[in-house]
């Protein structure tokens, strides 16, 4: 299931060439994300005390602790964006008894560097995530920590906190655990030409080629990723593929938003991160730990779900069943996948979003309805979301016997505020992405565009075009209207400044 809108944990980046600073349309875009910032209670830049905390740290944390494993000599690797530099984990394999195989993630320790109640801290309680705009990328912690002394760098020895698993060949966790352990990334590959070498569409990466055993390595991990997804989806976790759009530059100047599409390599790192986020949480309810859960209540509108299976001639139950809409999903993939990622953004929108909870020791939340799980949280990305960072915080604690990190109504808090900041994050990234379209739109009112309905409410009504790919207020004609209809709209005006694109329905 790709996409961040149904809150999986694996957030996306743009892979995209930033313009040179004085390009003019640059220039627009990056005022705008830095007002909408502000208006949506997000710091746009760091405070002056906590640059001058960040200036002051020297080189990445060495291990205070008294147990720390040593694992820098396994073949560790990672898989991001190409130009990413905010590594969070690394992924390693080795056989185990029966067929089985210990699959280890290393997360970045940023704890080790970022202290709780620092000046540095504070800022990234702020916004608690990175946001990631057409225009800029505003990192929740200082480049020179996220990107380098906090970040699994290559060919360099980084703490970490280990989650280590033992998948089955059918792909079942058997066991789990979590520690300390001082890694060191062999090679930071990239996913799309990850994915191509897997699935044979192209040349194997020279980094693989030059480390004796990762291709080996690689393959085990990809066949494991797979194991692990058959799992997920044989309890109802839901099939989507959802189109994130992606600035296109040339020359400095804008000229697409392209959707950037899924591929193998991206949904091998997610499958890890499932595994190890369900991992996190065990450990910490067997510790009688408190928790930050990540959770999909049953969607409220389930009963419009229901009608748009109908429409396309399938039944679903009258109650929310997540197997029953997988079943429907992957119908719908085999009979018309060029139009899967528009049934899949329908049912994204009806589903809403994921939240932040508490779960105290001994209680049971509500789980995740997308990934059709009960144990799951946020943990693998502490370089970029905050509450990886606050489980970070308490995983340590439960490893060393320690006291708690945060008091339950601190952490309650911190729930509440974490799920009200990705809000407002996604608000701006969507805003600012809507102001790119609208530069892009501009002069073609009057044109006419094949849409999806992408949100009816009291409030508006909105619907998604493909070229470029953005979705735009209906302000005329939308009557009746419902998500996931398909429709004609003209486009009627646009307005950069206030990101607005509006059209009306046509016959």
């Amino acid at each position: 299931m790709a996409g961040r809108c149904v809150g999986i944990g694996v957030k996306s980046k743009y892979d995209r060439d930033m313009p040179p600073p004085n390009d003019k349309n640059a220039e627009v875009l990056r005022k705008i994300a830095r007002r909408v910032m502000r208006e949506r209670d997000l710091l746009p830049e760091f405070s002056s005390d906590s640059m001058r905390q960040a200036e002051a740290i020297s080189g990445p944390a060495a291990s205070a602790a008294t147990t720390v494993a040593d694992l820098r000599g396994r073949l560790w690797v990672s898989i991001d964006n190409d130009d990413s530099r905010d590594l969070d984990q690394l992924s390693v394999s080795e056989p185990a008894d029966g067929g089985a195989v210990r699959l280890l993630l290393a997360i970045a320790d940023v704890d080790a560097v970022v202290e709780r109640g620092s000046f540095i801290d504070k800022d990234a309680a702020q916004n608690t995530t990175s946001v990631y705009t057409v225009a800029q990328i505003f990192p929740m912690l200082p480049e020179k920590l996220s990107t380098n002394l906090t970040s699994l760098v290559q060919d360099e020895d980084r703490l970490a906190l280990i989650i280590d698993m033992t998948i089955t060949a059918e792909g079942g966790v058997i066991a789990s655990t979590l520690y300390r352990g001082l890694v060191r990334n062999r090679a930071k590959l990239a996913y799309n030409s990850v994915a191509a070498w897997l699935d044979g569409r192209g040349a194997m990466p020279a980094l693989i080629a030059a480390v004796a055993g990762l291709e080996e390595q690689l393959r085990t991990q990809d066949r494991v990723a797979a194991s692990l997804k058959r799992v997920r989806h044989s309890q109802g976790a839901l099939t989507l593929q959802t189109l994130e759009p992606r600035a296109v530059f040339d020359s400095g100047s804008l000229r697409d938003l392209r959707p950037d599409e899924g591929n193998r390599s991206k949904e091998l790192i997610e499958d890890f991160m499932i595994a190890g986020n369900g991992a996190t949480v065990r450990f910490l309810a067997a510790k009688r730990m408190p928790s930050l859960r990540r959770v999909l209540r049953a969607p409220e509108r389930w009963n419009r779900i229901v009608e748009v299976a109908r429409g396309f001639g399938d039944r679903l139950p009258p109650a929310p069943s997540a197997q029953a809409l997988n079943q429907f999903l992957l119908k719908r993939r085999e009979a018309d996948p060029a139009r899967f990622p528009d049934v899949s953004l329908t049912i994204v929108k009806l589903l809403g979003r994921g939240e932040y909870v508490l779960e105290r020791a001994g209680e049971e939340t509500e789980g995740h309805f997308g990934l059709a799980i009960s144990d799951y949280t946020h943990s693998t990305a502490p370089n970029r979301r905050f509450p990886d960072l606050v489980t970070q915080r308490l995983v340590k604690s439960a490893i060393d016997g320690g006291p708690l990190p945060y008091a339950e109504a601190e952490l309650a808090a911190l729930a509440a505020h974490c799920t009200m900041q990705e809000d407002n994050a996604a608000k701006v990234e969507r805003f600012v992405r809507k102001s790119a379209a609208a530069l892009l739109l501009s002069g073609r009112e009057g044109q006419r565009f094949d849409a999806i309905v992408t949100g009816a409410a009291p409030k508006g009504t909105w619907v998604r075009i493909s070229n470029p790919t953005t979705e735009g207020k209906v302000i005329r004609g939308f009557a009746g209207m419902e998500v996931g209809d398909r429709v004609r709209v003209e486009l009627l005006r646009t307005d950069v400044e206030r990101g607005f694109i509006d059209f009306a329905a046509v016959k």
